[in-house]
């Protein structure tokens, strides 16, 4: 068995202030969403991904991709969208492969209401913090870190952005 390379001080710092860090700012974005809009960060991040979408639809798997869940999850998530008016699905063409999702245009009123308090609160726990070089690190650890954990095309259903 190899030997285990505990973390040293350093690293266990970095580490927890890492966790702290996200962990705090993924509690305030989800509280805050659905104090301010009824919201959770998932169905926000569904309806959102589904607003900027050529013709306000996706394939239900690269919107499962984008929004990192699997399949089943994403399913129960598009059911109780659709349940509320804001999501409908459509079946994918003549081959019967697949469904597309598609904002409604209660789900786009909905997605829009939401989306300038949240981006408000991305800026000032975020943006705000860091000068452009800061911002430039952040983006370049991130994508460091994501692709150690998923391969190219993966991310690129993901929506990652061009490096």
């Amino acid at each position: 068995m190899p030997k285990t390379r505990w973390l040293d001080d350093e690293e266990q710092a970095t580490w927890r202030g890492f966790l702290i860090a996200t962990k705090l700012m993924m509690d305030r974005v989800e509280r805050d969403l659905k104090q301010h809009s009824g919201l959770s960060f998932a169905y926000y991040d569904v309806l959102s991904r589904l607003s900027e979408a050529p013709g306000r639809s996706m394939r239900m798997a690269d919107l499962a991709a984008a929004c990192v869940f699997d399949r089943s999850r994403l399913s129960h998530t598009i059911d109780r969208l659709a349940r509320d008016g804001w999501v409908r699905r459509e079946d994918a063409g003549v081959d019967g492969r697949g469904q597309f999702a598609v904002l409604t245009a209660e789900g786009a009123k909905v997605v829009r209401s939401a989306a300038r308090q949240h981006v408000e609160q991305v800026r000032t726990l975020v943006f705000d913090r860091l000068d452009r070089e800061q911002q430039q690190s952040l983006r370049e650890i991130s994508a460091l870190l994501a692709t150690g954990m998923a391969d190219d095309a993966a991310l690129t259903r993901m929506g990652w952005p061009e490096q």
